[in-house]
């Protein structure tokens, strides 16, 4: 583990952030750095892309819906 120094405006946007998408400070920036550098990656890749094939690797089902 290490020390990553960042601004305070930036930290106030993943405290922010984090709260929203019920994750710790670290935890949500290291979302943010890891869909980055896959995004730097794979630039002709959208973002709900990267996330799909993220959440494939993991093997994690979509949810039936059911249509009403």
């Amino acid at each position: 583990m290490g020390i990553v120094k960042i601004g305070d405006g930036l930290h106030e946007e993943l405290r922010k952030s984090s709260a929203v998408m019920c994750r710790s400070i670290n935890a949500q920036a290291e979302f943010w750095m890891k869909v980055g550098m896959l995004a730097e990656a794979n630039p002709t890749i959208p973002f709900i892309e990267i996330m799909a094939r993220q959440l494939k690797n993991a093997d994690v089902k979509d949810p039936e819906i059911d249509a009403a």
